[in-house]
């Protein structure tokens, strides 16, 4: 019998080890931890003791949408010209942009000029068209915020940087003009406008 007792007691100092020892350590690492970063406090006359901590550099978030939240139809040159930008995955980047014919055959009537190429990088974005009667457009710079307060008001994200538009002329040698844009984009219902009811 004193045997028998002698083993489970022994099997008793074993179980309380592997549970109470995991258990006090798990109790007394966070105070350890927070013992290790606490700082002295500065003393009086220390040039850091009037200055506040500094606090620490923000990091560049993620987009976790990839940038889809730059879809949408912006603003172009003249009233009535639009662009409309996708943005798929992988930055991929396709759309058109819809403006008016000032030169070719189709004078005054409204011409789709598809992307040709696409990419959008964090919140770099470029495109080129393809050509419609020997002109075609590039675009470099930035997709951002704009003025509107609230997602899907009027300038709550804009395309800003160089259009560069391309024209090849009767000689075949290419001239380029250069400017300065800020496409805006468009407003935009809400997606959780309630169903119509029959």
């Amino acid at each position: 019998m004193k045997e028998l007792r002698k083993n489970v007691l022994c099997k008793i100092v074993v179980a309380a080890t592997f549970f109470v020892v995991p258990l006090s350590l798990s109790l007394a690492l966070p105070a350890l931890a927070a013992q290790q970063e606490a700082k002295p406090a500065p003393k009086a006359g220390d040039a850091s003791a009037s200055k506040p901590p500094s606090p620490a550099p923000a990091s560049p978030a993620k987009d976790s949408n990839g940038g889809k939240q730059y879809s949408g139809m912006y603003t172009f040159l003249k009233e009535g010209e639009y662009v409309q930008l996708t943005v798929e995955d992988a930055g991929q980047v396709t759309g058109f942009i819809s403006r008016y014919d000032e030169g070719g055959s189709e004078k005054g009537a409204f011409v789709d000029q598809f992307f040709k190429t696409g990419k959008l990088e964090d919140n770099k974005l470029s495109f080129t068209t393809k050509p419609s009667n020997d002109l075609w457009f590039e675009f470099s710079g930035t997709a951002q915020r704009g003025e509107g307060q609230n997602p899907g008001d009027d300038a709550y994200y804009v395309l800003k940087g160089t259009l560069t538009e391309n024209t090849t002329g009767p000689d075949k040698k290419v001239s380029s003009r250069h400017q300065d844009v800020t496409f805006k984009m468009f407003p935009q219902e809400a997606d959780s406008a309630p169903a119509a009811k029959n």
